[in-house]
């Protein structure tokens, strides 16, 4: 959503960046990962891969070329309030207050903008007004940032995430897989993230670094063992998330407004931050439209503001509370959401269209109470139905077999004909094979591990998706892992390889 919010103020922005060496993620370029299983393709999900001083760098060029904006550098040091509003603020233009005496400057609006550490509230309390209420939540969050050298390796990849989910029981540092995120730079680099809570936060050493890469899924193992490391490791420490309720206020000046982290700071390992901050931008946008005068208390503007830090609170606080050390108070009703949350999260896995729901609050173009739609619900309960028939049905080894119009198709594991829309085989560690457009049948599939033919005719520019099976209760779940055309050689170097595949034809 902040992607789209952007565009909205600043059109042709996209195009903009891209053309400098950003990347435009879509579709299958875009992999999330929970538990270490890939979840389905979202077909309108887009994100653009860059850094943040090249996002910014470039907004700040279109803002500074605005007729009627004027930049002037100063630290701010109080207010100007006359009566019932703020009228303008007190800055210095020197660095040591004991040289240069405040200036003021008149103002219609003044935004807060100073982040979380904003002295807002210490100087409305300096002119008799109430400060904001603000809730805490202490997470103790360590994550750290490295760039790499970006060359011919996942081409077709933009962002990979990886993240812990119900099977470890969103613990970071007893994850299935080490949770990551990669992204594609401008500049021909990929920037990653590693992230962790109290003593499993990640350092700044090279090697433990790629050390913790390699135990995360394909991607960025791979580009942990193939590309180099481009600069210093960069190590952060987030404490705690926080929040300011203007809107608890009896009474609050008019002429002035907050915004961004100045409002709420949560857990950025959901990424939230300057989305939230897009939205407000149109909060603000829209409450200006009404007509209402800047010179009034805005709390129009503050109750809009306060929907979309609702909506981000109550995603990174629900799942920030799952983690054990986080001590705050769990709000009545916690247990009965984070149960409807943990199975709709294993839906989501498994499922398209509650997967499409998932995202769509997590990218916040929804709020969260669309998970509990009556649609969501049911796709939710059918999904993992589904899953539990097959986890339940007896094993029986897998056959192909020859149906009656000449179709291959194969035994599955409850004993049920299934057209033969993928086919299977069982590999071997470090093995290679060549996909064939022959007609011959597959007869020994470590030898020759990729099958010969589909049900479906091919052509020489049909592709394929190759997937890997989770193993044991998630058999039925699975993981991208290349996708070919007839005629390509796919070489598994990972001595773990050993698992069942499926090869899918595209249509």
């Amino acid at each position: 959503m902040g992607h789209t919010q952007l565009e909205r103020w600043f059109p042709g922005i996209t195009k903009e960046l891209v053309h400098g060496g950003a990347h435009l993620g879509t579709g299958t370029a875009i992999q999330y990962y929970v538990d270490g299983i890939l979840r389905p393709n979202v077909p309108d999900a887009h994100m653009l891969g860059a850094t943040r001083p090249f996002i910014e760098g470039h907004i700040r060029r279109r803002v500074l070329a605005l007729p009627n904006v004027t930049i002037r550098t100063a630290q701010a040091r109080d207010l100007k309030i006359s009566g019932a509003r703020v009228s303008g603020v007190r800055f210095s233009s020197a660095a040591d207050d004991s040289t240069m005496s405040d200036d003021e400057l008149e103002a219609d609006l003044v935004v807060d903008a100073m982040g979380r550490s904003s002295r807002l509230g210490k100087w409305l309390l300096k002119h008799g007004w109430d400060q904001a209420p603000f809730e805490r939540m202490t997470v103790d969050l360590g994550y750290a940032t490295a760039h790499f050298h970006r060359g011919d390796e996942l081409p077709d990849i933009v962002v990979a995430h990886s993240s812990p989910g119900p099977a470890s029981g969103y613990q970071y540092r007893e994850a299935l897989t080490e949770p990551a995120a990669i992204t594609a730079l401008e500049g021909n680099r990929w920037g990653v993230v590693l992230a962790g809570y109290t003593n499993y936060r990640p350092g700044s050493d090279p090697n433990e670094f790629k050390a913790r890469m390699r135990r995360s899924v394909s991607p960025i193992r791979e580009i942990a063992e193939r590309c180099e490391l481009d600069g210093d490791i960069g190590t952060f420490h987030f404490r705690e998330s926080l929040r300011r309720d203007f809107t608890e206020l009896s009474r609050f000046p008019g002429g002035l407004i907050a915004v961004g982290d100045a409002v709420a700071s949560v857990n950025p390992i959901y990424g939230q931050g300057l989305t939230v901050a897009a939205l407000q931008a149109s909060a603000l946008s829209a409450y200006l439209r009404t007509g209402a005068s800047p010179h009034a208390a805005a709390w129009s503007y503050f109750r809009r503001a306060g929907v979309i830090v609702n909506a981000a609170w109550q995603l990174s606080a629900t799942a920030d509370l799952a983690q054990h050390h986080v001590a705050s108070h769990r709000p009545r009703g916690y247990q009965l959401t984070r149960w409807i949350g943990d199975k709709i999260t294993e839906a989501s896995i498994i499922d398209p269209v509650v997967n499409q729901a998932f995202m769509d609050v997590v990218h916040m173009r929804e709020r969260p109470k669309t998970l509990s739609h009556p649609r969501v619900l049911l796709a939710t309960a059918r999904a993992l139905s589904s899953r539990a028939r097959l986890k339940s049905a007896p094993a029986q080894p897998q056959q192909t077999v020859r149906s009656d119009t000449g179709a291959r198709t194969r035994t599955n594991n409850h004993g049920e004909n299934r057209h033969m829309s993928a086919l299977s085989f069982w590999s071997k560690p470090n093995f290679s094979g060549k996909l064939h457009s022959a007609e011959s049948a597959l007869e020994d599939p470590i030898d020759l591990p990729f099958p010969a033919k589909s049900a479906r005719n091919n052509t020489p520019d049909e592709y394929y998706i190759l997937h890997k099976h989770g193993a044991g209760a998630d058999l039925w779940s699975s993981e991208h892992i290349a996708t070919l055309a007839p005629g390509d050689t796919w070489n598994s170097e990972d001595d773990t390889a050993i698992g069942m595949y499926e090869l899918h034809p595209v249509d």
